[in-house]
């Protein structure tokens, strides 16, 4: 007990938190400029995060990271939620090519080290992650530090096509983006409409289950002194 106490035992577990700060991770390639959603999904996506963001409690901080072959930190934590809004307006497509969710998750994950409440991002994009951080170090990192990831696939079922581009048809990998979610305690959301993207993010904002830490250490040094008094009380009597 006393060794599990000095290396500062700890649980995790998936429980109630009425409070969160999130990250959000919205796909900024090429490909969310697919005109399965009026006017492209890149656009739709904004909307309806900014509508998210509406309906949080003001005790709730908010970071914003865009992505596409890297990762770029838009707006840092804060609870000025004005300011968050802002950068969404502001996001537009990347030049930069393919897709690397990977880093976005570790980019997200480093932004809420510092949070003290359930740590939470959600993921929107079309599932090509096509380069970057493998998915695998990301979801272990993230699990690391108790980050729970909600993630939205972002396409129509027929898929959707780029400007100039009608023959490239781009669908959605929802394969690796139920991975990510499963892995981590989260869920998936597949938005196949503007009124079914809106719908995901207010259940979202409705959930009130996060990744809780416990640290173990007084509870395994109480347990320590009172097995040693037992052992001196035995040994005098």
């Amino acid at each position: 007990f006393i060794i599990f106490a000095i290396t500062g035992t700890t649980i995790v577990y998936s429980g109630r938190s009425s409070n969160f700060d999130y990250v959000l991770a919205i796909d900024a390639s090429s490909s969310m400029a697919a005109k399965d959603f009026d006017p492209n999904r890149l656009v739709a996506a904004k909307i309806a995060a900014i509508e998210f963001i509406d309906s949080l409690s003001s005790k709730s901080k908010i970071g914003l990271v865009s992505f596409t072959g890297t990762s770029f930190v838009e707006q840092d934590m804060t609870d000025e939620l004005s300011k968050v809004k802002t950068a969404i307006r502001d996001m537009d497509l990347k030049s930069l090519g393919g897709t690397d969710m990977g880093g976005a998750i570790v980019t997200s994950t480093n932004m809420l080290l510092s949070s003290n409440l359930a740590r939470v991002i959600i993921l929107l994009t079309d599932g090509q992650s096509n380069t970057g951080i493998p998915i695998e170090e990301a979801i272990k990192y993230a699990n690391e530090n108790n980050v729970l990831i909600y993630t939205i696939g972002i396409a129509t079922e027929e898929g959707g096509v780029l400007p100039g581009l009608e023959e490239a048809l781009l669908k959605l990998d929802e394969d690796t983006l139920k991975f990510i979610a499963e892995s981590t305690d989260g869920q998936y959301f597949k938005a196949a409409d503007e009124e079914s993207l809106r719908e995901v993010y207010s259940r979202i904002s409705s959930y009130n289950i996060g990744r809780i830490s416990t640290n173990l250490s007084l509870l395994f040094m109480l347990s320590a002194f009172i097995l040693l008094f037992i052992e001196w009380l035995l040994s005098n009597t």
